[in-house]
């Protein structure tokens, strides 16, 4: 297997090349195309491909160009969208027998934006069923798989989106993100992620899991086009936001470790990577049981937002749930509703608790997840000494962010071998990615609302130093 047309190039270079003649809309999404009936097979990261419509919109995106009519940045670049965000005459299936057939007439919001900025929708990517589920190995249509080993988990749930991108099939995709899901994938598939302040992109028309924890974010192959989707999707109001420049001196922004022993185990090799690509001179910590108040609370939302969701599917047709997520759904029916109320108020609480953290640092840097990617299927394994549930682990580093609203950024921060493959699974002649041996680590930069453009600077400094 080889990496499609797009791996290494970035939305800039393809808008460059777009408005000085040396390419097209239509070669663009032709390549696209290609690549997705060439790759895809693999990795199942696309559950739609609407080759039509691609065509179609890349041939308008052309026109509008020839006429004088430029968009921005986004104009004429394909892009994937989960499959749990509104496409109006596409199916969308949101990973499950549920919705089988469905087709909306609507577009989500953010949709309605991405056509505003002249992107060419290609299709639509994986999602674990309904998002309940960081692996994306439980959907209707299959396990998406990870281009760097294509046994090992992509990371969920906008894994499909995340394979995508990493495998060059398209340069940028939309997810979503509830406790993880964008930069979870990102991670393990060596790409950038970008999960913006709750509500930032607007999520009308986007399937819920968990309404006061859901987001929408971008995934590219570096920070600086998740920034320019991110600008193309947000309204770009008076004020600090990600189209100003912040107005600091982004060599003086005050980058701290946050030790993430604080919040869960990890393994040493991936910590002592993401720290290493943080360039932070000074450690942070979460205060005590901070980080234990933070899960809980976060699994107690999640549980009773999705049970209340479900509900009349879990009644009605339990049957045509995966097992996995009807388990999770079950479990969540039980949580009862002091919890949540109790939940709620811990939330209000851990926000102010951590700003504080925000007011002796601008950005915190901790790994986005604790380990590599673990094969398919994989339920436990051993981070530094201790056994742990691997679905837990995936979220504990980016969970908390969603629990508080902040944004956050995963860029990748070099590899690491696999702890189950001593010879590095890049060794397999079934990965596509020509790279030495080792799987991806992801650095997460957090910020506080407003303060969007710094984190990007500060992702640049880091990246390119």
């Amino acid at each position: 297997m080889r990496t499609g047309p797009f791996a290494g190039r970035t939305v800039a270079a393809l808008g460059q090349d777009l408005r000085e003649g040396r390419t097209t809309a239509t070669e663009l999404a032709r390549q696209a195309l290609d690549a997705v009936a060439g790759l895809d097979p693999a990795l199942n990261a696309f559950v739609t491909v609407d080759a039509a419509g691609a065509l179609e919109a890349a041939r308008q995106a052309d026109g509008e160009l020839a006429e004088g009519t430029d968009r921005g940045p986004l104009h004429g670049i394909p892009v994937g969208v989960k499959d749990l965000i509104m496409v109006a005459g596409l199916p969308v299936t949101m990973g499950s027998r549920h919705f089988s057939g469905y087709v909306p007439d609507h577009d989500a919001a953010c949709v309605t934006r991405l056509r505003q900025a002249g992107a060419v929708i290609v299709g639509m990517t994986t999602t674990h069923e309904f998002a309940y589920g960081p692996t994306c190995d439980r959907s209707a249509t299959g396990p998406s798989r990870n281009p760097w080993d294509p046994a090992r988990m992509s990371g969920g749930s906008s894994g499909g989106s995340a394979a995508a991108v990493a495998a060059g099939m398209v340069p940028l995709a939309l997810g979503t993100d509830t406790g993880g899901s964008v930069r979870i994938p990102s991670a393990l598939c060596g790409i950038a992620g970008f999960k913006p302040a709750y509500d930032a992109i607007p999520s009308d028309g986007v399937f819920p899991l968990s309404r006061t924890l859901d987001h929408v974010g971008v995934l590219a192959g570096d920070a600086r086009d998740c920034l320019l989707a991110y600008r193309c999707l947000t309204a770009q109001d008076s004020g600090q936001d990600a189209g100003q420049d912040s107005g600091q001196d982004v060599s003086r922004a005050r980058v701290a470790w946050l030790d993430p022993a604080g919040l869960f185990p990890g393994d040493p090799r991936v910590v002592r990577a993401a720290r290493a690509a943080s360039g932070a001179e000074e450690e942070v910590r979460l205060p005590a049981d901070a980080g234990g108040e933070l899960r809980e609370t976060y699994t107690t939302i999640q549980s009773c937002e999705a049970a209340a969701v479900h509900a009349d599917r879990l009644a009605d047709a339990p049957e045509l749930f995966d097992a996995e997520v009807l388990d999770r759904l079950r479990a969540a029916e039980e949580v009862p509703g002091w919890r949540y109320v109790r939940a709620m108020a811990a939330r209000e609480r851990l926000a102010r608790t951590v700003g504080e953290l925000f007011g002796r640092h601008d950005v915190l840097a901790l790994p986005a997840v604790p380990m590599t990617a673990p094969p398919i299927g994989r339920r436990e394994a051993v981070l530094d000494g201790e056994k742990i549930a691997v679905r837990a682990a995936l979220l504990a580093y980016t969970s908390p962010w969603n629990v508080l609203g902040l944004p956050a950024l995963t860029v990748p921060a070099g590899l690491v071998d696999g702890p189950d493959s001593p010879n590095g699974p890049m060794d397999s002649p079934n990965s596509p990615m020509n790279s030495p041996s080792g799987l991806p680590v992801g650095l997460q930069l957090v910020c506080r609302p407003g303060q969007e453009r710094l984190l990007f600077e500060v992702a640049a400094r880091l990246t390119h130093s």
